[in-house]
C-alpha cells in the first residue's frame, strides 16, 4: 500500500533568499500546498514585495530581513518567525551569491563573503532550527548547484561553497536520523535569474538560455522532496535543463 505523502498544509516554511529568483519561486511553490510562509532576504523591500504578493493570494506569510551570515541575525530570525508564526517544519536554505573573478583578482572579502552566504548561513539557519525541528519533527533543504560537480574559471569561492554544501548536508542527515529531521540537498543546473545579470558589467559570455531552466520547475522539485512520505527521504537531488548539450 502507498503511504500518504507529507502534507504541507499548515506547516510553516522558512526560506532564505526569498526575494528573487528560485527563493521566491519557492515561497510561491509552498504557497500553494497551504503552508504559511516565511520569508528571509538581505533586500528588505524585496521580500516584503514577495510577502504581500503572497499575503494578497491568501497565503499567511511574513518578511524579514536578514544577513544570513550573521550568526545573530539568524538566531533572532529564526525566534521571530516561531513567535509569529507559532513553529517551524521546513528550513530551505536558497540564498546564494558568487564573485566571478579569479582567485589571483579575489579578495579575502570576496572570499569570506561567498563562502559565508552560500555555506555558513545554511549552517547558522540549521543549528538555529534544529531545537524546533526536533519537536515534531521536520526537513531542511540546502540548495546546492552542479558547480559542486563540475567546474569553470574564476568560480573558485563558488565551487567551494556548494562542494562544501552537499557534504554538509550528507552529515546533518545522519544527524537528523534520530530526530525525525529529514535533510535534502538540491543540485540544480542553470536556472533563468538574476544571477547572471553580473555577467554584462563584467563582459563574461551569457549562457545560452536554452541551457537554463525555470526556477519555478526546481521549486516544484523542492516540494516533491518535502512531501515524500516520512519514512523515506530523497538525500539529494540533481535536477538540470533537458536541453542542456554540456550535461553530464
Amino acid at each position: 500500500m502507498v503511504k500518504q505523502t507529507y502534507s504541507l498544509a499548515g506547516k510553516v516554511v522558512l526560506i532564505t533568499g526569498a526575494g528573487s529568483g528560485l527563493g521566491e519561486a519557492t515561497a510561491h511553490a509552498f504557497a500553494a500546498e497551504g503552508s504559511l510562509i516565511a520569508c528571509i532576504d538581505l533586500n528588505a523591500s524585496a521580500v516584503k514585495r514577495v510577502a504581500e504578493e503572497l499575503q494578497a493570494r491568501g497565503t499567511q506569510s511574513i518578511a524579514l530581513p536578514c544577513d544570513v551570515s550573521n550568526a545573530q541575525a539568524v538566531l533572532a530570525t529564526v525566534q521571530a518567525v516561531v513567535e509569529q508564526l507559532g513553529r517551524l517544519d521546513v528550513v530551505v536554505n536558497c540564498a546564494a551569491i558568487d564573485h566571478t573573478v579569479s582567485v589571483e583578482e579575489m579578495s579575502i572579502e570576496q572570499w569570506d563573503q561567498v563562502i559565508g552566504v552560500n555555506l555558513r548561513g545554511p549552517f547558522l539557519f540549521s543549528k538555529a532550527a534544529w531545537p524546533h525541528l526536533k519537536q515534531q519533527g521536520g526537513h531542511i533543504i540546502n540548495v546546492a548547484s552542479t558547480a559542486a560537480l563540475r567546474s569553470w574559471g574564476n568560480a573558485s569561492a563558488y565551487h567551494a561553497s556548494k562542494r562544501g554544501l552537499i557534504g554538509f548536508g550528507q552529515g546533518l542527515g545522519v544527524e537528523g536520523r534520530p530526530h525525525g529531521i529529514r535533510v535534502t540537498t538540491v543540485i540544480p543546473g542553470g536556472m533563468k535569474t538574476h544571477f547572471f545579470d553580473r555577467f554584462a558589467t563584467q563582459d563574461i559570455p551569457m549562457p545560452d538560455p536554452q541551457n537554463l531552466q525555470e526556477p519555478a520547475t526546481v521549486a516544484e522539485t523542492i516540494v516533491f522532496a518535502t512531501r515524500v512520505p516520512v519514512e523515506s527521504n530523497i538525500q539529494e537531488l540533481l535536477i538540470t535543463p533537458a536541453t542542456e548539450t554540456s550535461w553530464p
